[in-house]
Parts: C-alpha cells; sequence; structure tokens
C-alpha cells in the first residue's frame, strides 16, 4: 500500500498535467479586467477625475495661509521699537496669518465643478469602453487559439486514417495489386500531412503565447486554456433590425458617450473662459505681528553721585540786588531697558486687517477675448467629433451586421461543402480500397475533406466572434456575451 501511495505522489509531481491550471473564457476575461495594464490606465484616468473633483470643491472654501521669518541686520537699519533709523546688529521675526475668501468670480468656481463632475462621467465612459475592448481582444484571443487547436485535431485525426491507408497500400504493393506509385503518393500525403500537424502546433503555440501576453501572463510555456466546446448561441440579435441596432449603439456605447462628454466641457470651457470678463470680489482678513532682540526703551535716572549740574554762566540777574542767577538741572542717566518676553512682543505688536477687494479687467493684451474664441472653436470641434463619431459608429454597426451576416451563411456553406466532401471522401475510400481508383485521386479527396473540415472550424468561430460583436453594439455587456 505504501509503495503505491509513493508511486502516486511521484507520478502527480512528475506529470505537469496535474499542476497545469486550464483557464476557461471566463477566467481569462476577468483576469484581463483585473491585470491589463490598458484598463489600469483608465483607472487611474478615473482617479485623476476624482481629484480633479476635490480641486473644484476646494475652490468653495477660503485659503488659509501662514509665514514666519527670522532674519538679522546689519547697518544703518530702522528700530522696529522705536522706529529710528541706527547703525545696529539687530535680529527680527515677525509672523503671518491670512485668510481669503473668493466672493464673486463670475461663476468660474460654479462652471469647475460642474465640469468635474461631467470629466468623471466621461473618465467612467471610457473605462468602459476600454473594458469593453480587452474583454472582445480576449475573446477573440481565446477563440483563435480554439480554432488552431480544433483544426490541429482534424489534421491529426486525418493523419492517422493516412498510416492506416499508407499500411493498407503497402499490404497491397507487397501483394501486387496495386502498383508502387500508389505507395509512394500516399507517403507524399502522408509527408505533407505531418508537415501541416508541425505549422499547427507552431500555430496553436503562437495563438497562446499572445492571448497570455493580453492577459499579462508570464508563464508562456505552462498556460493554456481548457478543453472547451463552443456552441453558437444567438440571442435573437441575428433577427433584430438594422436600424433597432443602430439606436441601441448610439444609445448604449460609450464611444458616444464619450463624444458627447467632451462636447459638455467644451461647453463647460468656454463658459470658464468667459468667467474672465466679470470682475472678481475676494473678502480678506490677515492677522500680523513681529519680535526682535532690540532694546525696549530707554530708562531716565539721576546721578546718584552728582544729581545736580549748574550752568557756568548766568541765566539772569535779581533786580532788587544785582546779583547773578544760575540754572540747575538734574543730571539724567540714560539706560537701555532689556528686550520685552518674546510671547509678550508678539501681543504688543500684533495687528489685523481686513476687507474685500474687488479686481476689474480693463485690458490684458486680448488674452482673455483670444481664450474665449480658442475655447469656441474648441467647442466646434467637439460637435463635429461627435456627429464623426455618430456617423463611425453607424458604419461600424453596418459593417458588423453585414460580417454577421456573411459570416452566417460562409457557416451555412461550410456545413453543406463538410457533409459532400465526407461523402466524397467515403466514396473515394471504398473504391480505393477495391483497387478501382488509384492513391492520386484518392488523396485529393482526402485533401479536399480535410481542407473542408478546417474550412469549417474557421467559419464556425468567426461567426461566433462577429455575432458577439454585433451583440455588443446592440448593448449587452462584453462580460455577460454569452459563448
Amino acid at each position: 500500500m505504501k509503495k503505491l501511495v509513493i508511486i502516486l505522489i511521484l507520478l502527480l509531481v512528475a506529470s505537469p498535467s496535474f499542476a497545469q491550471k486550464k483557464w476557461t473564457l471566463k477566467e481569462c476575461v476577468i483576469h484581463a479586467l483585473e491585470n491589463n495594464i490598458s484598463i489600469q490606465q483608465s483607472e487611474l484616468d478615473v482617479e485623476l477625475a476624482d481629484i480633479a473633483k476635490l480641486d473644484a470643491i476646494g475652490n468653495f472654501l477660503p485659503s488659509l495661509n501662514g509665514q514666519a521669518s527670522n532674519s538679522w541686520n546689519t547697518g544703518l537699519t530702522q528700530n522696529v521699537v522705536t522706529g529710528v533709523l541706527e547703525t545696529q546688529t539687530a535680529r527680527n521675526s515677525s509672523y503671518f496669518v491670512g485668510a481669503g475668501l473668493d466672493l464673486f468670480k463670475g461663476l468660474e468656481n460654479v462652471r469647475r465643478n460642474q465640469r468635474a463632475k461631467i470629466n468623471r462621467l466621461a473618465a467612467d465612459y471610457s473605462l468602459d469602453k476600454m473594458k469593453d475592448d480587452i474583454s472582445l481582444f480576449v475573446a477573440n484571443g481565446y477563440l483563435q487559439v480554439l480554432l488552431n487547436k480544433a483544426n490541429l485535431d482534424a489534421i491529426t485525426a486525418q493523419n492517422e486514417v493516412t498510416m492506416e491507408q499508407l499500411q493498407r497500400t503497402m499490404d497491397l504493393v507487397d501483394a501486387g495489386v496495386l502498383p508502387r506509385g500508389d505507395l509512394l503518393e500516399i507517403k507524399a500525403t502522408d509527408a505533407s500531412e505531418k508537415q501541416n500537424i508541425i505549422i499547427s502546433e507552431n500555430a496553436v503555440q503562437i495563438s497562446l503565447i499572445n492571448l497570455a501576453q493580453l492577459l499579462q501572463i508570464e508563464d508562456y510555456e505552462n498556460f493554456d486554456i481548457a478543453e472547451e466546446e463552443f456552441a453558437i448561441i444567438d440571442e435573437g440579435i441575428s433577427s433584430k433590425e438594422i436600424s433597432e441596432i443602430i439606436e441601441s449603439a448610439k444609445e448604449n456605447r460609450s464611444e458616444i458617450k464619450i463624444a458627447e462628454k467632451n462636447v459638455e466641457l467644451a461647453e463647460k470651457d468656454l463658459q470658464i473662459a468667459r468667467a474672465a470678463f466679470y470682475p472678481s470680489v475676494t473678502a480678506f482678513i490677515n492677522y500680523n505681528t513681529r519680535e526682535s532682540d532690540l532694546p525696549s526703551g530707554f530708562s531716565q535716572t539721576i546721578d546718584e553721585n552728582n544729581p545736580f549740574s549748574i550752568t557756568e554762566q548766568p541765566i539772569g540777574i535779581v533786580g532788587s540786588t544785582g546779583e547773578d542767577v544760575f540754572g540747575i538741572s538734574p543730571n539724567i542717566i540714560l539706560a537701555e531697558e532689556p528686550p520685552l518676553p518674546f510671547m509678550e512682543q508678539l501681543y504688543r505688536n500684533d495687528g489685523i486687517s481686513y476687507g474685500i477687494q474687488m479686481q476689474v479687467p480693463i485690458f490684458n493684451g486680448f488674452g482673455i477675448r483670444n481664450n474665449v474664441k480658442r475655447n469656441k472653436v474648441n467647442l466646434k470641434r467637439q460637435e463635429l467629433l461627435l456627429e464623426q463619431a455618430k456617423l463611425d459608429l453607424e458604419s461600424n454597426v453596418y459593417q458588423a451586421y453585414v460580417d454577421a451576416k456573411g459570416a452566417l451563411k460562409s457557416y451555412e456553406s461550410a456545413q453543406v461543402a463538410v457533409e459532400s466532401q465526407e461523402l466524397a471522401y467515403q466514396y473515394a475510400k471504398d473504391r480505393y480500397d477495391v483497387g478501382l481508383t488509384n492513391a492520386f485521386d484518392f488523396s485529393q479527396s482526402k485533401l479536399r475533406y480535410d481542407n473542408a473540415r478546417i474550412e469549417l472550424n474557421r467559419a464556425k468561430y468567426d461567426y461566433i466572434f462577429k455575432l458577439k460583436v454585433l451583440e455588443l453594439y446592440f448593448g449587452i455587456p462584453a462580460t455577460e456575451l454569452k459563448i
């Protein structure tokens, strides 16, 4: 029992088929939507649109800014305390806090807010379109792998028949029933089929690599898809009128919505440009204060050692006695007061200014007028692009409709051709087995049958893809397409 378990484990480890993941179409689409670089870039555009919305909301809020500076001045500078010019070395610091609020700006802030909302919707539509495109690319790549695998299976199966026929021909040639030329013809057919098998194997590998690259998968060697049998599922889209599909596409397709939002964005840009013609009114309030290491002032004291001084010259005469009168004045000593404490200076030296400021545009070198003209031109351009997008969509829907109808007819014809070629091949095989036809005619009949089967595979998957493209234009999300 232990030996059996060990052998089973070794087989599981040694066989890559147990560890290799087989990807279904749904898994491929989901993985691509989560990892594709183009989709991630579109998601970043959505994030930028959200940031732009916050910017637009921020325009309605007051601005608040602070400033602080500390400097040293040497030489003749103004004493910030006394206001007197002095030759000195001083340190000064100042502090400022200011707030402003736009009261009126020609409705520019309102227009920018509206524009940001429209831009967010446009980013969403762009992301939806990118997801649809990637989903369709993945489905096409997946179906291409299935087509190449189906062709490989058909060629391999027919080569097995050829190998059986080769052995039978060898026996008949050895028995003298068939000429040796028939054997050479069968060998040539076998060699050609083996060459086609190699070509088909390469086609399968290349299509797998292309699909893996689309899914951002780097392990090409181990990447493979599940062996699913896809049927043709028509949700009734092929029976609808082309006009109905076109109208549905105009209502649901992201191409039109993106173009419409671009027109709305151009209209808002024109309104924003026109807002510059109007005056702007701003309210403000500022608070500032300062501080210095300079003396806060001077104090006066009387000299204790020599409190008074007498003038050398008389200042008058006593009229009754004729004596001279001398002046007496106190001896004052000036002393510098130390700087006031930091917080006290801030409190004493502060000030507040507030008010309303209006700015009126008078002349600015035609800048505003030319900007309005440019936005008018851009608006006309976006309107033309919208009309072109509608025409392109209508043309694409017509093309998809015709392609789907043509693919269906091609598929039905391929089915009939396979049935006919299969009967012809079986008839030629029966005749060859009894020696009523030669190997060349038999090989040609077999080749026609093989080509018919390959064409049937191509027609089938081509119709499936083109039918899904038509459903996508009708408004069915790519993730909900039934294949």
